[in-house]
């Protein structure tokens, strides 16, 4: 056989094994560092290896499953929830909505019991409740946060009626601040930025003021496509920092080390379907974790003993 007559008998490059073999890997090598599989499987086989003591001293993600699992809440069908907070003062949760600007208080089973209407704001997508009444909620449009009060016959608020702060300028102006927590460890506020995922700081007493600069906040276990929300739990200090492309929630150390993570997909932890876009987490006094995810769906997850 002629040495054209063998090329002509070889398969298309395409149908050789060798072809598949290379695809496969540099896919896979592809989605390991866009999802960073990786990075997480080493944080898998740490909690793997992790002690009773150690559980008991974290939040301890993987011990928590679904009791409230995507729950409609009624009203808020076209608004897009875009973040919560829990108010320990009235044992209830915040959410602010970031297509239509309002600010939504809920029960602890997801029952929406007011909205009040956020004039002035453009894209609201972040809220944190701090002391004394204060509720900061974050524009990401806009990059700045307003420092509000309420009273329980509230229904409206006016921007431009309470202090407000410039976040400045991000990497993604449109992909800017969204997640904001409050720290009252270290008595400041913590904000995220959504792409790339960052973290920054900024301190305050609890009140309306804020004291000093932004701080960027150095963390490298960020291991998620986007930031979308940021809690912190009260018993230990530690954060969890929440994704919504990656599905993802993530507790961070007080060092900024992770320590344990849950998978946001159906028949993980509880849940009968993947949640769809998780936008914000918090939790109770009593260490339930709470998340709701765009467009109205309300989440409710209690530690088990996992």
């Amino acid at each position: 056989m002629s040495s054209s007559d063998a090329f002509a008998t070889r398969p298309p490059f395409f149908r050789r094994p060798s072809f598949w073999l290379a695809f496969v890997l540099i896919s896979f090598g592809g989605l390991s560092v866009a999802w960073s599989w990786d990075t997480r499987a080493l944080l898998w086989f740490k909690e793997s290896r992790a002690t009773e003591e150690a559980k008991a001293a974290a939040v301890w993600l993987p011990a928590f499953h679904a009791e409230i699992d995507g729950k409609s809440m009624p009203g808020l069908e076209k608004d897009e929830a875009s973040d919560l907070s829990y108010n320990p003062a009235t044992n209830t949760l915040f959410s602010v909505m970031g297509k239509n600007a309002f600010l939504v208080e809920l029960n602890l089973n997801g029952d929406v019991l007011r909205k009040i209407t956020l004039k002035g704001w453009s894209n609201p997508e972040g809220v944190a409740v701090l002391e004394n009444g204060v509720i900061a909620i974050v524009d990401e449009r806009v990059h700045d946060v307003v420092m509000v009060r309420l009273t329980p016959e509230t229904r409206e608020l006016n921007h431009a009626d309470f202090p407000h702060f410039d976040l400045g300028p991000s990497k993604d102006q449109n992909k800017a601040f969204e997640g904001i927590a409050w720290d009252p460890h270290h008595q400041q506020l913590i904000f995220g930025e959504e792409r790339p995922p960052r973290l920054f700081t900024w301190k305050s007493d609890g009140s309306e003021s804020l004291k000093g600069d932004k701080q960027l906040l150095p963390n490298n276990s960020l291991i998620m496509r986007n930031l979308s929300a940021l809690t912190i739990d009260p018993r230990t200090g530690h954060m969890l920092a929440l994704s919504a492309e990656s599905h993802f929630l993530l507790e961070l150390d007080e060092q900024g080390k992770g320590v344990s993570f849950i998978t946001l997909l159906r028949g993980f932890n509880g849940l009968a379907h993947t949640i769809p876009r998780a936008e914000g987490v918090a939790f109770d006094k009593d260490g339930n974790l709470y998340m709701v995810s765009e467009p109205n769906l309300f989440y409710k997850f209690v530690r088990g003993t996992k």
